[in-house]
C-alpha cells in the first residue's frame, strides 16, 4: 500500500509539472503511470505499506531489482528509459522537498536502445501526396479541405494537431503564425505561399462561416474536423502511391524538417520551427539526412 502522504506528494509533483514546467496532459499521464508503477513495485518490493521514509532509503539493488522486474515483464529498453526518467524527476524534486539523497535514484543508468529516426518522404513523394488526398474526395469543399490540412503539415511542418487547433481569427493566414505547441510552448512558423493559397481556397469553398472562435477546418456535419479524418485519407493516398505504412500525417512533419536541413538549413532554426524544445530531438534529422546520403550513395557507387 503507498502511504497517503506519498500519494500527497505525487499529486503535488505532477501538478508542479503541469503548472510550471508546462507539460502536456498525455505527458502527465504518462509520468502518473510511470511513478505509480515504479511506487506500487516497491512496495511489494519491501513487504510493507510505502512512505516518504522508506522511499528516500531505496538503494541501487532496488532500483536494479526494479528495472529486472519491468524488463521481465516485456517492457521494451526505450519504454523503460522513459519510465527512469519520469521516476529520476519526481525524486529530484521529492529529495528537494523532504531534504533526502536521491543519489541512489539519480545515479542508475538508463538502458540502451536504438532511437527510431524520423521516416520522411522523398521531396516528390511529398508533393504527390498533397495532390492525391485532394482526388479523394467528390465533394470540392473536402477535397480542398484535405488538401489544405496536408500542405499545412508539410509546408509549415506543423503537427496535425495544431492544424486542426486554427481558428477563424487565422483567416487568411498570415505571413508568420503564432502556434501554441506541446506543453503550451509558443513559437512562430512562417507561412509559405502555397500553404496560404491553400487554405485560402479551402475558406472559399467550405459551406460553413468562417468564426473567430470557431475551427477553420470542419468535418462534413460543421463539427470540428477530427484527426482521424485526415490520417484516414491519407491512408488511400499512400495506398494508391504505394507508399510505405509510415507515410502518415506525422511524416509529413518529418518531412519538412529532414528537407529544410537537405536544403542547408541551419539546426538551431528548425529546431524552433519544429516547437522542440530539445536540440538533441532536432538532431534526429541529421541522422536521417545523413542515412539518404549514404543510400545514394550506395545506389551510385559501382560494387567491387
Amino acid at each position: 500500500m503507498i502511504a497517503p502522504a506519498l500519494t500527497t506528494a505525487l499529486a503535488a509533483w505532477l501538478d508542479h509539472q503541469r503548472a510550471l514546467a508546462g507539460a502536456a496532459q498525455n505527458t502527465i499521464k504518462a509520468y502518473q503511470t510511470d511513478v505509480l508503477g515504479f511506487l506500487a513495485f516497491m512496495t511489494q518490493h519491501n513487504g510493507d505499506s510505502l512512505g516518504l521514509g522508506p522511499i528516500a532509503r531505496v538503494t541501487v539493488r532496488d532500483m536494479r531489482a526494479w528495472m529486472a522486474h519491468e524488463r521481465g515483464r516485456g517492457v521494451g529498453a526505450r519504454s523503460l528509459a522513459r519510465a527512469l526518467s519520469a521516476v529520476k524527476s519526481f525524486y529530484r524534486w521529492l529529495s528537494e522537498r523532504e531534504g533526502f539523497e536521491p543519489t541512489a535514484v539519480l545515479s542508475t543508468r538508463a538502458p540502451k536502445f536504438q532511437r527510431k529516426l524520423p521516416r520522411p518522404l522523398e521531396e516528390a513523394a511529398a508533393s504527390a501526396m498533397i495532390d492525391t488526398v485532394e482526388l479523394q474526395s467528390t465533394e470540392p469543399w473536402v477535397a480542398a479541405r484535405d488538401a489544405a490540412v496536408v500542405t499545412l503539415l508539410y509546408g509549415c511542418g506543423l503537427r496535425i494537431s495544431e492544424a486542426l487547433a486554427l481558428t477563424g481569427t487565422d483567416v487568411p493566414l498570415p505571413a508568420v503564425l503564432r502556434i501554441i505547441g506541446k506543453g503550451g510552448k509558443e513559437r512562430i512558423v512562417p507561412v509559405i505561399p502555397a500553404a496560404r493559397n491553400a487554405v485560402e481556397a479551402y475558406v472559399d469553398l467550405c459551406p460553413y462561416p468562417t468564426a473567430p472562435d470557431a475551427p477553420i477546418f470542419r468535418a462534413i456535419r460543421g463539427g470540428p474536423l477530427s484527426p482521424r479524418a485526415i490520417q484516414k485519407v491519407m491512408e488511400q493516398s499512400r495506398l494508391q502511391l504505394g507508399l510505405p505504412a509510415t507515410a502518415t500525417p506525422h511524416a509529413m512533419r518529418h518531412s519538412f524538417a529532414t528537407h529544410l536541413l537537405a536544403a542547408g538549413g541551419d539546426l538551431r532554426a528548425i529546431q524552433e520551427l519544429l516547437g522542440h524544445a530539445s536540440l538533441s530531438t532536432t538532431q534526429a534529422y541529421t541522422a536521417v539526412d545523413a542515412a539518404h546520403l549514404m543510400s545514394v550513395y550506395e545506389k551510385a557507387h559501382p560494387k567491387a
